[in-house]
């Protein structure tokens, strides 16, 4: 009878724990933000069907760097810009803040279990193991092989202006682009053609034709309601679902998953056997298989593990890079001015190359065109690639701030105190527009701030990259950041030095789509893919 009484005690006093925790623990009530629409949905339908950053804009603007929003069924969330809060949750405290369930599950869908998808001690391994493919000298060795694709490209538009009447010729740029980069990054990382380039029927090249834009692009209501009640399912069961529904965006991820698979596990073969007979190149696989091998049974990846990172280095390296490339030839476009000055530039160091007897570009002669440099940083800050991260706080925590806020009830606050659980939205363009670190015309696309500055880093260190966040930050940042602003370089040289770039009447219709990345499409042919048509001609040179 005596221990019945206990156990009756005790289980009351952790109901009145559990109770005291429920009305004690954070509340974010009284943080600014606007009201929601939708219980069902919350603000989310403004995050994923507006244009990438539109609605970032606004909440910046009307309530300041950190906006109290809503998930599904009211739940509250956090938008966050803030730098200091950015700072301390990508950087100081990295591995408590991991990603959402059902974001997680969603890079499983197009990366495996890679490195995007890995958590915590995973994750550490992961990143451990594959760091020495990832480095300065190891990215610097891969530049020929992006000026090599990048040049294929411009072989195939010279043919194409090849008779034309007009001397000009308009084309969509993205659909060249993207082969390419897709072929850079087969050979940069694995040392492999993949035949994407001059071979449209090759299963890998049509398993990641439009891959994120047919998965992610235009959801619908139902769609975000059904991807974020998987915020309450658990991964098991989400990972059944993902592997057996029906659905175009779900067949597509599957047929990118086999194709993928199938180059990846004859690439591991081939390296594993050329590792033991003391061969070996310096493609990232052969560097990342070689270090694999050195690492002890406990901390050494798998074969599945290493497979999901080939999905994951194809897919960041090529999405990122060729939407990237396509938002800068547009603005190029735009700004006449701009695409001069940039190939006066290029053609300046050309002539130098080959006064000093070499062929190609050099890492070096990137770092000395100042405007070139000053142009690509300008292009990452105003169309990151990846307008958005999540994450979820483990532990009850408060996140600092790196200046004040006012409450709706008219305190001013240094810090917010949240729970354990809660789901948080890092917008990375809205950090990229803040007008306390890039100035006053934060929302104009202008490469000069680095030429007046020399750098636009002010304040909190938040990103790897001249402080910009597109690449992320800390435990986290994109392991591939110095190999990505070697490709961009090379094709963007090599592509404005040859051609000139206008813009047509159909760049009117062209949309940010939110897709994971932040692809092109045009107004009312969202079906059709990722679009950003553009006129070429051949570039200007002076004699």
């Amino acid at each position: 009878m005596e221990s019945l009484q206990l156990t009756a005690v005790l289980a009351g006093l952790a109901l009145l724990y559990s109770v005291y925790r429920l009305l004690t623990r954070p509340s974010l009530s009284d943080i600014p933000g606007p009201e929601s629409k939708s219980f069902w949905l919350g603000h989310l339908p403004e995050l994923f069907q507006e244009e990438a950053g539109d609605t970032d804009f606004k909440w910046q603007e009307q309530y300041g760097s950190i906006v109290r929003v809503k998930a599904p069924f009211g739940e509250d969330m956090l938008w966050i810009s803030d730098p200091k809060a950015l700072q301390y949750i990508y950087q100081t405290s990295g591995y408590n803040f991991p990603k959402q369930p059902e974001r997680r599950i969603l890079s499983r869908l197009i990366g495996d279990t890679g490195l995007t998808w890995a958590e915590g001690d995973v994750h550490k391994r992961q990143r451990k193991v594959m760091l020495p493919a990832f480095g300065s000298p190891e990215s610097k060795a891969l530049l020929p092989v992006f000026r090599h694709y990048a040049e294929q490209v411009t072989l195939i538009w010279k043919d194409l202006l090849t008779g034309t009447p007009e001397g000009s010729i308009k084309l969509n740029v993205h659909e060249y682009v993207a082969p390419a980069t897709l072929e850079a990054i087969g050979e940069a990382a694995f040392d492999y053609k993949l035949g994407v380039l001059d071979n449209e029927t090759s299963d890998l090249g049509r398993a990641y034709k439009n891959l994120v834009a047919t998965i992610f692009s235009a959801p619908s209501n139902a769609k975000i309601f059904m991807q974020n009640i998987a915020h309450y399912v658990p991964m098991r069961i989400q990972e059944f679902l993902y592997d057996h529904l029906p659905g175009k965006g779900l067949e597509k991820a599957r047929f990118n998953r086999s194709a993928a698979h199938k180059v990846a596990n004859e690439l591991l073969a081939m390296k594993t056997e050329a590792l033991l007979e003391g061969k070996g190149n310096r493609d990232i696989m052969s560097i990342l298989v070689k270090a694999n091998a050195a690492e002890n049974e406990r901390t050494r990846l798998s074969h599945a593990e290493i497979v999901s990172q080939m999905r994951t280095i194809l897919l960041a390296g090529q999405e990122t890079t060729s939407n990237t490339l396509s938002w800068a030839l547009m603005e190029l476009a735009k700004q006449p001015h701009i695409q001069s000055r940039l190939r006066a530039e290029i053609h300046a160091m050309e002539r130098k190359i080959r006064e000093r007897g070499d062929a190609d570009f050099t890492v070096a002669d990137f770092e000395a065109m100042p405007y070139l440099q000053a142009v690509l940083k300008e292009i990452l800050r105003f169309y990151p690639a990846v307008p958005h991260t999540y994450r979820q706080s483990l532990h009850d925590d408060v996140l600092p701030l790196s200046k004040p806020i006012t409450t709706r009830s008219g305190k001013v606050i240094h810090e917010v105190p949240i729970r354990a659980g809660l789901r948080l939205i890092l917008s990375v363009c809205a950090y990229n527009r803040q007008k306390d670190i890039w100035g006053e015309d934060a929302q104009v696309f202008n490469p000069e701030r680095w030429l007046e500055s020399g750098s636009a880093k002010r304040g909190t260190s938040v990103g790897v990259y001249n402080n910009l966040l597109t690449f992320a930050g800390g435990v986290r940042a994109c392991i591939g950041w110095r190999f990505a602003i070697y490709e961009v370089q090379a094709f963007l040289t090599e592509l404005v030095s040859n051609f000139q770039f206008e813009l047509v009447p159909e760049v009117e219709r062209v949309r940010k789509t939110q897709a994971i990345v932040m692809v092109p499409t045009l107004e009312g042919e969202i079906e059709k893919g990722v679009q950003l048509p553009l006129r070429i001609s051949l570039a200007p040179r002076e004699e």
